[in-house]
C-alpha cells in the first residue's frame, strides 16, 4: 500500500517541478553573468596586479587589486581596443565611451563609461578599487566592452582628477590587460 502512495507522490513532485521550470518558448531580457580576469602588466611584462570585471544583468562591477607600486594615487581606466603594445599602450586607443560623453564624474558633461574610481596605493605598494558602472556590457547589449576589437584596462602613471577630458590629467599608460575580443 505504500509503495503506490509513494509513487504517485513523486508523480505530483515531478509535474510540479515541470511546470516551475521557464518554457522554451520564454526569452529573457537579462543577460547571463560574464566575468573576465585580466592581468595588468608593465611595458617590461612585469606583473602589476589584476582586473576582475563581473557583468550581472544591464551592470558591470570593476575590481582592481594592484602591487609593486610607489605609495600614491594612480588612475586606472577602460580603453577602447583590447591592444596592449608597450612600451606606451597607446594601442588601447582612447576611453571606452560608447554614450560620447566628457571624461569625469566631476563634469557636467561626463561621466563616459570608461572612467573608474583613483587608486590608492600605499606604503606596502598595495591598493585596490571596487566600481559598479550602469549599462556597461561585456558581452551583449548595443556596446559590449567584447566587441570586435576588445577593449582593455590602463593603470596610469597619476591621479585622474576626474574633470579635465579626455583623461582627466592622469598621466603616461604604465600596465595595461586585455579584455580579448568577442569569440
Amino acid at each position: 500500500m505504500r509503495r503506490p502512495l509513494m509513487i504517485a507522490s513523486m508523480a505530483v513532485t515531478v509535474a510540479l517541478a515541470a511546470c516551475s521550470a521557464p518554457h522554451p518558448d520564454r526569452v529573457s531580457n537579462i543577460p547571463p553573468a560574464v566575468t573576465v580576469t585580466v592581468q595588468l602588466l608593465g611595458p617590461n611584462g612585469e606583473l602589476h596586479g589584476t582586473a576582475t570585471l563581473a557583468q550581472t544583468g544591464a551592470d558591470t562591477r570593476v575590481r582592481a587589486q594592484v602591487s609593486g607600486l610607489s605609495p600614491g594615487v594612480y588612475a586606472i581606466h577602460l580603453h577602447s581596443v583590447g591592444q596592449c603594445s608597450g612600451p606606451d599602450f597607446k594601442s588601447a586607443g582612447g576611453h571606452f565611451n560608447p554614450t560620447a560623453h566628457q571624461h569625469g564624474m566631476n563634469n557636467p558633461a561626463g561621466p563616459h563609461m570608461g572612467d573608474l574610481p583613483n587608486i590608492s596605493v600605499g606604503d606596502d605598494g598595495q591598493g585596490s578599487m571596487d566600481a559598479a558602472i550602469a549599462g556597461l556590457q561585456i558581452k551583449g547589449g548595443s556596446a559590449p566592452l567584447r566587441d570586435s576589437d576588445g577593449a582593455a584596462v590602463v593603470l596610469h602613471a597619476g591621479p585622474d582628477d576626474y574633470k579635465t577630458d579626455p583623461s582627466g590629467n592622469s598621466g603616461a599608460r604604465i600596465a595595461c590587460g586585455v579584455i580579448a575580443p568577442a569569440a
